[in-house]
């Protein structure tokens, strides 16, 4: 049995999360011996978007790949760096128009195959539609990409609001994927879990950020907007303490691309 660690990092919030990343990740792949890191950088812009700079903090850092979500189209100048970078995906199951005049996908890819030190590892985004936009089905996304896989190891992260629509989407692909993990929601849940065919999983890997805040974000303005329901701008929440690295670290066996263990950081 060949085993190897994979890490999956939640959502990278702000400045503060970035620094988090860069003073904490390097540190926890030594202590670990992880072979392969996915990191949510999708609010790495002070709370929304990605620019470059960002995206080459975060890699930086030490992910492998960086993955996204629904926020990855707020900032359109980082629109060629999807593109053109081949370590960070966009969720796949955006829809792909056969119109004339249009673009025939969103820009950048969904899924990402990497081999790193003899292993591949196929990395795939998808992002779901309950409570948010009815865009492609997920469910069938996977399908697809599975047939076409070249690798025992997926791993899938899966960009949701719906911890229900997580957990079906997890049932769905047991067996089929190594490693699935929500994100989005930026709390850490703390239901992680190896499935009975040898998936591992968890609803919500949280975020990296200050934990002292509302999802990352300034805890009164997020009262201002609720108590007032005026939408006030969001700001990341004032550094006054450091941030937080929130994720899991999974065991896979990477002969059968099954998971042995799933445990929280």
């Amino acid at each position: 049995m060949h085993v190897v660690k994979a890490a999956m990092i939640g959502d990278v919030v702000g400045t503060p999360g970035l620094e988090a990343l860069e003073a904490k990740l390097p540190a926890l792949i030594k202590e670990h011996q992880i072979d392969f890191v996915t990191v949510n950088g999708e609010n790495a812009a002070d709370g929304f978007g990605l620019t470059e700079i960002d995206f080459r903090r975060i890699v930086a850092a030490g992910a492998d790949v960086v993955t996204s979500g629904n926020h990855v189209w707020e900032k359109r100048d980082f629109w060629p760096i999807l593109e053109n970078e081949k370590n960070i995906v966009r969720p796949a199951n955006y829809p792909c128009l056969n119109v004339p005049g249009f673009s025939s996908s969103a820009p950048g890819m969904g899924f990402v195959c990497i081999e790193k030190n003899g292993t591949k590892w196929l990395v795939l985004n998808l992002q779901g539609r309950e409570f948010m936009s009815n865009i492609d089905c997920p469910f069938q996304c996977f399908d697809l990409f599975h047939e076409q896989a070249k690798s025992k190891i997926i791993i899938v992260d899966f960009h949701a609001e719906s911890s229900r629509e997580k957990e079906t989407l997890a049932y769905y692909l047991d067996g089929r994927a190594s490693l699935i993990a929500g994100t989005h929601t930026h709390v850490q849940t703390a239901d992680e879990r190896v499935l009975p065919k040898g998936t591992a999983y968890i609803t919500d890997l949280g975020m990296t950020g200050i934990t002292d805040s509302v999802i990352g974000m300034d805890p009164k303005i997020c009262h201002e907007r609720f108590s007032r329901q005026i939408q006030f701008q969001m700001k990341t929440a004032p550094a006054t303490v450091p941030g937080q690295i929130h994720g899991v670290i999974a065991e896979i066996d990477a002969d059968t691309g099954k998971a042995l263990s799933i445990n929280r950081i």
